[in-house]
């Protein structure tokens, strides 16, 4: 809850009192036009790590920020014996397009293992949350707990999940999108931590992704699993934190995960 207090005060601070008041220059580019930051990203993750650092000054912190002013921080996440890797607003470009689907995650990684996982709402004030072994649970300030499930399985013309096909190989992705008729529906938010948030409160039986960068997945991942998930990357071995790519699908369960693999995800 420490943690948890941290990422809504930063939240709080910079985040929600910049939202729908970005001008031109407080938005930039990163790698591509779909990959941008703003002065609110930068903001918000500035509080988070100086107070992480006051906290446990012991830990690497890892934030997105960070890393894509220093990339050499992001190999540092593999030997690390305790880190806190911080997305500061996950959904970037909804929060520069004024859209109120936005988060902000931060995953507790001890031993080469995610340990916590939290993802908090700024404009629902919650937040989704596990520690290993614990359950998922959504939390409010007032603290009340309710306790998480994954959806019960069903079959695939019934499915309905998350995908995002826009980092998968580019000769694959015809064939996958035609795949994807297969299920009953597929969606994407443009933001990781919302359609983790679908997918442990049992709207959803699956999640995809191929790009795995530690900020939007190693939080949700573990509270997915805590929820009664099982996830794996595409070729059925462990996702871990210092994992960036090879693909990562999430489902109800494991023989959901072989069909979605299988009959969706084959690539």
């Amino acid at each position: 809850m420490e943690l948890a207090a941290i990422l809504r005060d930063a939240a709080r601070a910079e985040a929600l009192p910049r939202f729908r008041r970005l001008d031109d220059s407080m938005v930039h580019t990163k790698s591509e036009a779909i990959d941008l930051v703003t002065e609110a990203d930068t903001a918000t993750e500035a509080v988070i790590k100086a107070r992480v650092a006051a906290w446990m000054p012991s830990a690497l912190f890892v934030g997105e920020e960070s890393v894509a002013a220093d990339p050499a921080l992001l190999p540092r996440l593999a030997e690390a014996e305790l880190a806190v890797v911080v997305d500061p607003i996950d959904g970037t470009a909804n929060y520069a397009a004024g859209l109120p689907l936005f988060a902000t995650m931060a995953a507790v990684v001890s031993g080469g293992e995610t340990v916590a996982g939290i993802i908090y709402d700024p404009m629902g004030d919650d937040w989704v949350m596990a520690e290993k072994g614990g359950g998922a649970w959504l939390r409010r300030p007032s603290g009340e707990a309710v306790r998480l499930h994954v959806a019960a399985p069903l079959p695939l013309p019934e499915m309905v999940g998350m995908a995002s096909v826009a980092y998968m190989p580019a000769d694959k992705r015809a064939q996958i999108l035609q795949n994807t008729s297969k299920v009953r529906l597929l969606s994407n938010y443009r933001c990781a931590g919302h359609e983790y948030r679908t997918f442990v409160s049992g709207h959803a039986q699956f999640m995809c992704y191929n790009k795995l960068m530690p900020w939007d997945h190693l939080a949700g991942t573990l509270i997915a699993q805590e929820a009664g998930a099982f996830a794996a990357r595409l070729d059925g071995g462990p996702y871990l934190p210092h994992h960036v790519d090879g693909g990562l699908l999430l489902a109800a369960d494991r023989a959901s995960w072989d069909v979605l693999r299988r009959e969706v995800f084959a690539f």
